[in-house]
């Protein structure tokens, strides 16, 4: 028999007011002459943590970056490498 799970907490606070980079230890940086705009690591974020320039590259928001590496992991010309924070 079955039993059924507590209900898990829902998030009442968009992420984008969240600033989830105090436990950062790595950042993301893109290297622009690598990237093709694919737009992949804006869609796995799991943080909204990427943007983009007026001309389509992305943008690593810092303030809500947590360092998670999705982005790194799931971009597929490398342009994205994690780098140890200061």
């Amino acid at each position: 028999m079955e039993e059924d799970l507590p209900e898990a907490p829902i998030a009442t606070t968009p992420s984008d007011v969240n600033h989830t980079a105090s436990w950062r230890t790595f950042r993301p940086v893109i290297d622009l002459k690598l990237c093709t705009k694919c737009n992949v690591c804006w869609k796995f974020c799991p943080d909204d943590a990427i943007a983009f320039d007026g001309v389509g590259f992305p943008v690593i928001r810092l303030d809500y970056c947590k360092g998670c590496a999705i982005c790194a992991e799931e971009c597929k010309p490398k342009a994205i490498t994690m780098v140890k924070e200061d």
